[in-house]
């Protein structure tokens, strides 16, 4: 397991003093309040140090077990078996549905659910009015309490919809399991609440969407949303928006391609991928605005496009894929590119890329802290390979020492901007080569600051701008 660490059992013990750290629990986003005597086996519990073995504060990430003793309130730690409550209408046979209103009001309940059947509804209204979620996890993962639920291999073609959700943890439409089919297009879906996304996709489901109109206004909440077990999920056009903290418009867990979107997220990072899982764009309009002091994540970076891997289980360890071919990505906050605790292939084509933030990079490449179990700290860097094609870079770039990069620029590229080298805050052992630069013929660096790396291959030009490229080889290149 990538970033993870092996303990053998032996005779030593270390006494830790927790009676005055703080204890929160961590789940899906969401953090709460808790106590020692919640933790159950198979939690993890990340402590952070503070003077003569006391503990200034302690996260635990429940990982398992049902909503019960033993698990913090609110719903964290999803079943281990397939938990997807009841629903208030259900259709098995196959056929075809127009013009209905499917209501729910219940706990734990779907307003509607097509289960092993083949239908189409048309011009149909769900609505998730209300009804608690007394597991959120099961939520997540099996959509339970969400609005619409296609499971059990499912054929389901959804057209004209009105798909409306104001419960906690109501997704408005969820695609659950291997052969499951969610072929969706022209609806309108909105959900008000927490842990609520517009499009869910899970347990190897498929979803296929045209022209919606997607808004979400809760946290955890992202407009097109994947989880645990991941599946295949195509989108062309319509317009994606989400409102709340840790709501992206798009959180991918699984393969996720979208053409001629409009991807907007007002208080989070735009997009996200964990693990290995990947998100294709073409001529997508993206924007994303995270926040300084708000979100689950912001304590350690503050980002437009979030690349990593959780080490939650959600996601299977291995190498991510992020390309953007058209279109344009902004962002208003932050770097635009953070990689960490991953290894990730990326590449960028004829993007308009705008960022807002002056002080940002454009991409940076490192470990982290290890607060939110994102790895081990100091052994949880990323491994990045970067190909810009016929793409304008302005920005510099960042890579601590436990991290590696692989640049190349191709077909016309054009770089302005340094490359850092950086150290890594939590003191991992340094990494050699770790940063690789190709200029292509007819591609362009302008540096904008000294930099150092470890190798260079020039087929292009280098506008040296008073500056100078060190290798690690003691090579200074300059003008």
């Amino acid at each position: 397991m990538q970033g993870g660490v092996t303990f053998t059992e032996g005779e030593e013990t270390i006494s830790v003093d927790i009676s005055a750290a703080s204890i929160v629990w961590e789940s899906a986003g969401q953090t709460e309040d808790g106590s020692i005597d919640d933790i159950a086996v198979g939690d993890i519990v990340v402590i952070e140090m503070g003077d003569d073995n006391a503990a200034a504060s302690v996260t635990v990430k429940n990982m398992g077990g049902a909503a019960e003793p033993g698990n913090p309130p609110g719903g964290f730690g999803g079943s281990d078996e397939v938990t997807q409550g009841s629903a208030a209408n259900t259709i098995t046979e196959d056929g075809t549905f127009s013009d209905e209103t499917y209501l729910s009001t219940g706990d734990d309940e779907n307003a509607l659910r097509i289960d092993g059947a083949a239908v189409t509804l048309d011009g149909v209204t769900v609505n998730k009015e209300s009804g608690a979620t007394s597991n959120t996890e099961n939520g997540d993962f099996y959509g339970m309490n969400a609005a619409l639920l296609a499971t059990n291999g499912a054929n389901v073609i959804i057209r004209n919809a009105a798909i409306l959700s104001s419960a906690q943890n109501g997704n408005g439409v969820f695609s659950y399991g291997e052969g499951t089919t969610v072929n969706i297009s022209d609806s309108v879906i909105t959900t008000e609440s927490d842990n609520s996304g517009g499009i869910q996709t899970t347990g190897g489901g498929t979803t296929n969407a045209s022209n919606l109109t997607v808004t979400t206004f809760g946290n955890s909440s992202a407009a097109i949303r994947s989880d645990r077990g991941g599946g295949t999920v195509n989108v062309d056009g319509g317009v994606y928006v989400s409102n709340g903290y840790n709501s992206p418009a798009v959180y991918s867990t699984a393969k996720i391609g979208i053409q001629n979107a409009v991807l907007t997220a007002n208080n989070s990072e735009a997009l996200v991928i964990e693990g290995q899982n990947s998100i294709t764009l073409e001529n997508c309009d993206v924007t994303g605005n995270m926040s300084d002091t708000n979100g689950a994540s912001s304590d350690i970076n503050v980002h437009n496009v979030m690349i990593y891997q959780s080490m939650s289980g959600d996601a299977e360890v291995g190498t991510s894929s992020f390309s953007m071919t058209g279109g344009s990505l902004v962002a208003n906050n932050g770097d635009m590119f953070y990689v960490t605790n991953t290894h990730c292939v990326m590449y960028l084509s004829d993007v308009d890329i705008t960022s807002k933030e002056t002080d940002g990079y454009f991409l940076l490449v490192s470990g982290n802290d290890a607060s939110h179990g994102w790895g081990t700290a100091g052994a949880n860097g990323a491994q990045v390979e970067l190909t810009a094609d016929a793409q304008t870079i302005h920005g510099d770039i960042a890579v601590d020492s436990i991290s590696t990069l692989d640049l190349t620029l191709t077909n016309g590229s054009a770089l302005t901007g340094t490359i850092c080298r950086i150290a890594n805050e939590q003191n991992g052992a340094a990494v050699e080569n770790n940063v690789s630069v190709t200029i292509e013929s007819g591609c362009t660096w302008t540096l904008t600051g000294d930099c150092t790396i470890s190798t260079l291959t020039n087929n292009g030009t280098i506008n040296y701008n008073g500056f100078t490229v060190t290798l690690e080889d003691g090579t200074v290149l300059g003008e």
